[in-house]
């Protein structure tokens, strides 16, 4: 190859690396360093499935959008975008999150949402007014506890495909296309 060829194809290279210019910090540790695994592999939703759950869950300007696995973060995207919300999405995948803090850029909405690599488990919920979740029902069972505990009164908790058992019923299912959206709103107090 020669010079020019080489210098062309080491420009493209960096252009490609664009995407990761605000990609996950690197943490040098002295040690071992907790090892991230999903037990969800990553399925975006479809866009009208999107749409679906956040009008069903009455997303509006005055809500905060949790969603909890939330791969390239169309959720919290569209959310912000198209209802006025602000959005905090997390992950315990970082490869889908450079794609989301790319979307959320295009879409003119990264100064309203945020996302982060973490264990849903271990993210806070109490601010949150409405959370959004794709994940196996028996994921959903776990965090349902969470949920309940720490989601104030009128928080509302939205799932695309699958429900919470029948320890607790959802308030409103919705068919679109081949998905099912369950809807549950959260009554009582949640604990400080």
């Amino acid at each position: 190859m020669n010079r020019r060829g080489f210098l062309a194809a080491g420009a493209a290279s960096l252009a490609g690396c664009s995407l990761l210019r605000r990609g996950e910090p690197t943490v040098i540790t002295g040690g071992e360093s907790p090892t991230l695994i999903p037990e969800v592999p990553y399925f975006p939703t479809p866009e009208p499935v999107v749409e679906a759950m956040l009008k069903l869950a009455r997303v509006g300007p005055a809500d905060l959008v949790y969603d909890l696995g939330c791969g390239d973060g169309r959720i919290v995207i569209t959310a912000a975008a198209r209802y006025g919300a602000r959005g905090y999405g997390v992950d315990i995948d970082p490869a889908p999150l450079i794609r989301a803090r790319h979307d959320a850029e295009r879409a003119g909405v990264e100064e309203r949402v945020r996302f982060e690599r973490g264990d849903l488990f271990g993210t806070d919920l109490h601010p949150a007014t409405v959370v959004t979740l794709y994940l196996y029902e028996s994921l959903n069972r776990r965090l349902m506890p969470k949920l309940r505990s720490e989601l104030r009164p009128g928080a509302r908790v939205v799932s695309h495909k699958f429900g919470m058992g029948t320890e607790w019923p959802p308030d409103s299912v919705l068919s679109v296309g081949d998905s099912t959206i369950y809807l549950w709103t959260i009554r009582g107090s949640a604990a400080a």
